[in-house]
């Protein structure tokens, strides 16, 4: 029963996920954390970090993690191939279809439709993992001043790096890594 509820649930993620990765994070949060209780919060932000930084695409590698976490190796397989079927599935479709019907300004005005919710989406994950940092919990807390300083420091230089030397981000989560092996056993 795990095995076809893991398969549903990434079907799910796998479907409804577009715009990528970022954008189905909110979707893997609310199958494998609020939904089906399978991990806590904190287990899921740590599955989304090393889903991160891992190679491949943020939804599969979660799925993989995911399952692995559930069901073992079989679990693995199921959910990353839940997630992905749908994918094959509609790309294939709407090659078809935006090949086929392409020059209609109705296909560029779904396309532009899809824009702004594809940024909500990603911003809605970015988001709780930011106040999950921070805070230690996915909604905004009644006390704004619990913040974790360590994390906010973390996040600030990582961004500044980001943004003011375009830096690859491999290097700054490296760098974000080790400094809070340092940071968090000093303090």
């Amino acid at each position: 029963m795990i095995f076809v509820q893991l398969f549903w649930s990434f079907f799910q993620i796998g479907l409804f996920s577009i715009g990528g990765g970022y954008a189905a994070m909110p979707l893997i949060q609310n199958q494998v954390v609020e939904l089906h209780s399978w991990l806590t919060m904190t287990q899921f932000a740590d599955i989304m970090t090393i889903a991160e930084m891992t190679p491949g695409p943020i939804a599969i590698n979660s799925a993989t993690f995911v399952g692995i976490q559930i069901a073992g190796i079989p679990g693995a397989l199921v959910a990353t191939l839940g997630c992905v079927l749908p994918s094959c599935i509609i790309v294939m479709t709407l090659a078809y279809v935006y090949y086929r019907f392409r020059g209609l300004s109705m296909v560029q005005g779904v396309l532009g439709g899809l824009r702004p919710a594809v940024i909500a989406m990603i911003a809605s994950a970015g988001i709780s993992l930011l106040l999950m940092a921070l805070y230690g919990q996915k909604t905004w807390p009644a006390d704004l001043s619990a913040i974790n300083f360590i994390s906010l420091a973390i996040v600030a230089v990582g961004f500044f790096i980001l943004r003011k030397w375009k830096t690859n981000p491999i290097y700054v989560m490296a760098g974000a890594g080790v400094a809070g092996v340092i940071l968090y056993s000093i303090f």
